[in-house]
């Protein structure tokens, strides 16, 4: 005999571990380093520049969004404060890893760290250097942007009765996305010197502006192309965790009307 509880146990550890470790990832990664997908479209050339820790981060509004239509707003928003932690922890180890004594050379005067030829320090420290202003910028941008895709979700499904999946998936990122973007390149650049590659010899605002929109415009295409897939996943779940279209699993895994149904 199946048990459905187990499955109900074992797809919300799978949706909150990919959406914890794509989180976790991504922040390490962050601005390491920038992608040109610059294009040209009619002879006129289209600017693209997307921070590596970019291309994962929309996996993490897909996992929330399978967690607040499945498991419901409460759950959802207990993975986004988990995910806080989460990147407090990062931040935790990235600091004690500096400050622990190493073998890296040291200059016998000051005690400070020697740089390369290329006036790199090492990699650990340039990855933390890196890691310290991408976490901090995402850490708010992150909780702006996840309680608005949390929040707006459960909007739209409280006013569409539990119908049209595709307005509150696409709906909620795109808002909560635009958020997240605006936010994390703002931050980046004025809290951490140097993080993003700015021209010094061109006006700042239209190379922010071309980082926004190149960030977002990325967001926007996967959001896009994730409604099928994420239709498909609710589709195959729901039977595969015994749960009709209006209702939820509720926190001790017992189904409960959805709160689009009730009508609060």
């Amino acid at each position: 005999m199946v048990d459905i509880r187990k499955r109900r146990q074992r797809v919300f550890l799978v949706l909150a571990g990919i959406f914890l470790g794509t989180l976790a990832m991504l922040n390490i990664l962050g601005i390491s380093r920038f992608i040109d997908l610059s294009f040209n479209v009619f002879g006129l050339e289209i600017p693209m520049v997307v921070a590596v820790g970019v291309l994962p981060y929309p996996i993490t509004f897909i996992c929330t969004d399978l967690i607040g239509e499945l498991y419901g707003r409460k759950r959802a928003t207990e993975v986004v404060w988990v995910g806080l932690l989460l990147n407090l922890w990062v931040v935790f180890l990235l600091w004690i890893g500096g400050a622990l004594p190493g073998f890296e050379a040291t200059d016998p005067s000051t005690g400070e760290l020697l740089r390369d030829a290329a006036g790199r320090l090492p990699v650990f420290f340039e990855v933390r250097t890196l890691a310290f202003g991408a976490v901090t910028a995402s850490m708010i941008a992150y909780l702006f942007a996840q309680w608005c895709d949390v929040q707006l979700f459960h909007f739209w499904k409280w006013l569409t009765g539990g119908r049209h999946l595709w307005l509150r998936n696409n709906g909620s990122t795109l808002i909560s996305q635009l958020v997240d973007t605006v936010a994390v390149i703002l931050i980046t650049h004025f809290y951490a010197n140097n993080a993003l590659p700015i021209v010094d010899t061109d006006p700042l605002w239209p190379q922010l502006l071309t980082f926004i929109a190149s960030g977002y415009v990325f967001k926007v295409v996967v959001a896009l192309v994730d409604t099928g897939p994420i239709y498909a996943l609710v589709g195959w779940l729901r039977p595969f965790l015994g749960i009709a279209r209006n209702e939820e699993i509720g926190p001790g895994d017992d189904v409960v009307v959805a709160a689009s149904d009730a009508r609060y």
